[in-house]
């Protein structure tokens, strides 16, 4: 029977419910495909803390080591953890994580030696193409006579060291800074890579637990960080850090409770890794990146430079243009000392270093950086997507001072404002971002916009 991997592999990775989607025979092929399609002669594999993880990680290692590839299992770690072993040992790596998703959900995010990523259009295409015909016809023998060996190593210490060996920390003052790590990954890491700083840690859900017995792992959902507000305003603290399940992503929060615009941490790693170059540099930004982010580039001597939403449009960007740093609204932070790949730890030690360097609180610190007022995003359900875009379109066409572009969906842009409107590549869904100079402007475009999306 041929696999059906139609609802399983994405575009950047393959994820889906286990065993319904997918199960450990099939990680088995998917492990032989990868190290075919790759030419690889070794790997590097690492897993996050949900039960079904171990498991499809070592059914991946039997399928690559039949095909002569040798592997080293680096166990449990965050993504950011696997790009820094991919990148340190110059191996490919797949990491075993389905990120915020629920627990009855599993994937793989795959890359190239140096975290070079494996999406659509970079290999992934062709790991489906190998796994859906060996499902049928069986998997062929291997060239390689001497099967390949496993061995263990563990990375989290040099991980840990190669991060603080980025961001200047030494003389910042003490802060009491609360950590959601929402029962993943990031209960793994962040005691180690945060030990010996001047810190008060308060840890909230660092037990790991791949059954989310807290909330979801997903702190991009204004309700899972519902606990970290209120618990950085009981504690006092400077400051809260929230991450995903698998830990490559962080939120702020700051000292009054509030959510920090990912936009806005953007603009101050950026500001940060811009004088770490000597004032110059390229940063990258996606098109629903605020109005900030190259504002703040520009003001610090750097170019930014602007591209479509996804990460694997972010990762080409930083390596065509050399790139230093890119950000995304989606709190992904890239950065050319760590691979031109994605580590939300570092990010959030970015932040740690610029509030205790100084003795403001972390609001008024973020000020010039967080400019406008953003609507978030906003989706709707349509069942004429492009009919929908081209009325949008339609409405706004001939009005002065008024510009269009179409980099991804449709932007509309004004004086004081701008929105974006994108349609989703995997459900019928258009996702609306707004930016004004102001609530009131922001509240009026939004409203306008949603009715004739909704109409």
């Amino acid at each position: 029977m041929v696999a059906d991997l139609s609802q399983l592999v994405k575009a950047y990775d393959v994820r889906g419910v286990v065993p319904d989607q997918w199960d450990e025979p099939l990680a088995e092929l998917f492990g032989a495909a990868f190290v075919q399609v790759t030419d690889a002669d070794a790997i590097v594999i690492g897993h996050d803390m949900r039960p079904s993880s171990p498991g499809l990680a070592a059914a991946f290692a039997r399928g690559a080591t039949a095909r002569g590839a040798d592997v080293t299992l680096i166990g449990l770690c965050s993504t950011d953890q696997l790009y820094y072993a991919s990148g340190a040992l110059d191996l490919p790596g797949a990491m075993f994580t389905a990120s915020h998703n629920p627990a009855r959900y599993n994937g793989i995010k795959l890359c190239r030696a140096g975290a070079a990523p494996v999406g659509q259009d970079t290999g992934l295409t062709e790991i489906r193409t190998l796994v859906e015909r060996w499902s049928e016809e069986g998997t062929p023998a291997a060239a390689a006579v001497t099967p390949g060996t496993v061995t263990e190593r563990d990375t989290l210490s040099d991980y840990a060291a190669h991060l603080l060996g980025l961001v200047g920390l030494d003389g910042i003052r003490p802060l009491k800074v609360v950590v959601d790590a929402g029962n993943g990954m990031g209960g793994h890491t962040v005691p180690t890579v945060f030990a010996g700083l001047p810190l008060d840690l308060v840890p909230m859900y660092f037990e790991l637990d791949g059954t989310f017995p807290n909330h979801e792992a997903n702190p991009l959902d204004p309700k899972n960080i519902v606990d970290l507000r209120a618990r950085v305003l009981a504690e006092g603290a400077d400051l809260g850090l929230a991450f995903d399940g698998d830990a490559d992503r962080c939120f702020v929060v700051d000292e009054r409770g509030a959510g920090v615009s990912p936009s806005a941490i953007t603009a101050l790693v950026a500001a940060r890794e811009l004088a770490r170059n000597g004032g110059e540099g390229t940063v990258i930004h996606n098109l629903i990146t605020s109005w900030s982010v190259p504002e703040v580039v520009r003001e610090n001597g750097g170019t930014p430079v602007r591209t479509r939403v996804g990460h694997s449009f972010i990762k080409a960007e930083m390596a065509e243009h050399g790139a230093i740093f890119g950000g995304e609204h989606s709190a992904h932070y890239y950065f050319r000392d760590f691979w031109n790949a994605d580590t939300g730890m570092l990010a959030a030690l970015h932040v740690l270093a610029a509030l205790g360097s100084q003795e403001g609180p972390l609001s008024g610190l973020l000020d010039s950086y967080d400019r406008y007022t953003g609507s978030g995003e906003i989706n709707s359900t349509v069942d004429d997507q492009a009919g929908r875009l081209k009325a949008i379109r339609t409405a706004y066409e001939g009005r002065d001072g008024v510009g269009f572009d179409e980099l991804d969906g449709l932007t509309v842009t004004g004086a004081d404002w701008w929105f974006n409107l994108r349609a989703s590549n995997t459900e019928p869904l258009l996702r609306l971002n707004v930016e004004a100079r102001d609530e009131r402007t922001m509240t009026a475009v939004r409203d306008k916009v949603l009715a004739l999306v909704r109409a």
